[in-house]
């Protein structure tokens, strides 16, 4: 109720748009907890830079990639024609175990670009595909399938895992997640009536399916990941209403997960990494369903253990695809570390937990540290179609481009690897607008800094900004419009000395580290904001043995450039030796092991080998 009473109450000016410009539908049920609220992401668009040329080249192959290959799967389980399209590789190859479950994800990025650019090749897409989704769907008794069954695979499959005899690698709960948050997508983005029928049949194929299991039956079926069913589910109950869908949501809250963090108890060690994100995203969303608080508490409880005891400096999790014990980071540098579909999740995570307490900066800090140093780089800049590399290494030497255990590669490709990483990058790369701006009933909030712009259509406000961030410590941002209104501005922990200023005078306001200045105002169009976020040289040691650290100049994680050389063991810095070379771009030489090494950011790493990780020495200077 809060955030439609905000709607109409946000000014006493007649709205030229919803907060739901480009969700068609909007939802019938508002978060319970929340206090700060995200801008539609067609009221956000980038400008020239980094995040734009990604978004771009992932546009770039959403728009290219046939169709028809990507239903294939779908039409052969549900015995109907392939229509002569060729089958794919990787992990939607015709065998593969969960093959089918890499589409959600595009039918996603699909809804995200109409939404955010209006591309109705994207739309059409995302439409078109429904369409024979849908025929997939009715032709389920003719397929020897249950009324409502969509997938790539038999049904049976999940009799087996019932039955607690599935052998084959599948985890189909986990592929028919993706599906169905991909038709959530095209319904609440696009407005597409046929993916709301398609969906909810899903979703009640999964109701009856779970609703005959006992408690403990279900719990058994946890055992196999599952992907992020609460939180698919909860998302249906509020974009529906229907309690139905929440109930249904509940049956996949994972005790043997849950109890401990409630507790507050970090017992990942050992665990799947990213099979427990999607879950914790889903206490998120029964929390903001339900009010109950206990769902918060483990939501919190996971974010703050992960990202404190679990993290590697570049915002990543994980080593080969596990977690270990708490703070393990040093003896786990491998080329298999932080693979990509865990940021993605805990991004998700972040923003779902930010907005219960905007208060604070320590979840945007994370944000923003983990898409730059892990996301942005995880896209092949010299790839037109933006593949990606599914763990980003940090061993000696380490070097982009590796793909997983299982379906291996280097680079995704276009149609030979489809991995969970694929999917979560074609997600990522086409909504990296949606997390820069917030709002709440009298403030703005800037949490990124990134060319951009804002049309705040309900105070008739835009807001440009400008800037090379993080290459230059000042961003700019031009008011155009008018009213009263404060600009929360966030001050990241890692600055000192930030410095606000309002159309060329220093402003007297608080810009303590880890807060938000506060520069509240009757503006006028043509006001503008100037930023500075001092950066200063830093190490992030590893907590589990300090004398191994990465480094670090503002938010930007440094590596050195190895060229073509191999590592045979992780070099020793001299911290003392860090000299930056102009004040342009983040650029620095130092001495590694007696030889003088270029360092520059992570996220530009690509096409050498590279070191994060490093044995330190001395201390660093004053001034370099």
């Amino acid at each position: 109720m809060l955030h439609s009473l905000l709607q109409a109450a946000v000014t006493g000016l007649t709205l030229t748009a919803s907060l739901a410009t480009a969700q068609a539908v909007p939802p019938a049920h508002e978060d319970e907890g929340t206090s700060a609220f995200a801008f539609d992401i067609s009221q956000v668009s980038l400008s020239n830079g980094r995040w734009l040329d990604n978004q771009k080249r992932t546009l770039s192959y959403l728009t290219w990639v046939d169709v028809n290959r990507l239903l294939y799967n779908f039409r052969a389980n549900h015995k109907l024609s392939t229509n002569g399209a060729a089958s794919n590789g990787g992990w939607d190859a015709p065998d593969f175990p969960f093959r089918s479950h890499v589409q959600g994800h595009f039918l996603t990025a699909w809804a995200y670009c109409y939404a955010a650019n209006h591309d109705i090749t994207c739309r059409n897409r995302a439409t078109n595909f429904v369409v024979e989704l849908a025929k997939c769907q009715a032709n389920n008794q003719a397929a020897g399938f249950t009324s409502g069954y969509l997938s790539g695979f038999p049904e049976s499959d999940f009799t087996a895992l019932e039955g607690g005899t599935l052998t084959n690698g599948n985890v189909p709960y986990y592929a028919v997640h993706k599906t169905m948050a991909g038709l959530l997508d095209v319904w609440r983005y696009i407005g597409d009536t046929k993916a709301r029928d398609v969906l909810l049949s899903l979703a009640t194929w999964v109701d009856t399916r779970t609703s005959r299991l006992s408690t403990s039956q279900m719990q058994k079926v946890m055992g196999t990941e599952f992907g992020g069913m609460n939180e698919v589910l909860t998302d249906i109950f509020h974009q529906t209403g229907d309690s139905r869908w929440l109930k249904t949501a509940q049956r996949f809250d994972h005790a043997a997960v849950f109890d401990p963090l409630a507790s507050n108890q970090d017992q990942l060690s050992g665990l799947h990494a990213n099979t427990q994100v999607p879950k914790w995203i889903g206490a998120a969303r029964e929390y903001k369903a339900t009010g109950t608080t206990r769902y918060r508490d483990i939501a919190r409880n996971a974010w703050d253990i992960t990202v404190n005891a679990h993290t590697y400096a570049i915002g990543g999790n994980s080593q080969a695809e596990h977690f270990h014990a708490p703070n393990a980071i040093a003896q786990y540098l491998s080329k298999d570390t932080c693979e990509s579909c865990n940021t993605y999740n805990m991004l998700k995570l972040t923003r779902e937990l930010w907005v219960m307490d905007p208060s604070t900066t320590t979840y945007f800090d994370y944000y923003e540290h983990a898409l730059l140093n892990h996301l942005l780089g995880q896209q092949n800049p010299e790839d037109n179609h933006g593949h990606v590399t599914y763990f980003t290494p940090l061993n000696p030497g380490g070097r982009r481009g590796v793909g997983p255990a299982w379906g291996g590669g280097t680079w995704s490709t276009d149609y030979n690897s489809f991995w969970c990483c694929q999917g979560t990058g074609l997600e990522t790369n086409t909504k990296l607008m949606d997390s820069i701006y917030y709002y709440d009933e009298s403030s703005l909030y800037v949490n990124l800094f990134t060319p951009s712009v804002l049309k705040w259509s309900q105070r008739e406000v835009t807001v440009t900004q400008t800037t090379t961030y993080p290459a230059n410590d000042t961003t700019v941002l031009q008011v155009t419009g008018s009213g009263n209104w404060a600009m929360r501005i966030r001050i990241p922990a890692w600055t000192s000395g930030a410095v606000v200023s309002l159309n060329g005078q220093k402003q007297g306001i608080s810009t303590t580290p880890g807060t938000y200045a506060v520069l509240s105002r009757s503006w006028s169009s043509g006001d503008v904001v100037t930023v500075r976020l001092p950066m200063n040289l830093r190490t992030v040691p590893a907590k589990d043995k300090t004398s191994i650290a990465a480094l670090a100049f503002g938010p930007v994680i440094l590596c050195g450039n190895y060229g073509n050389s191999s590592l045979s063991s992780t070099p020793t810095l001299t911290l003392g030796s860090v000299r930056r070379v102009g004040t342009t771009s983040i650029a620095f030489t130092a001495t590694a092991n007696s030889q003088t090494v270029n360092l520059g950011p992570f996220y530009d790493a690509h096409g050498f080998n590279y070191n994060v990780y490093w044995n330190t020495s001395g201390e660093l200077p004053t001034s370099y």
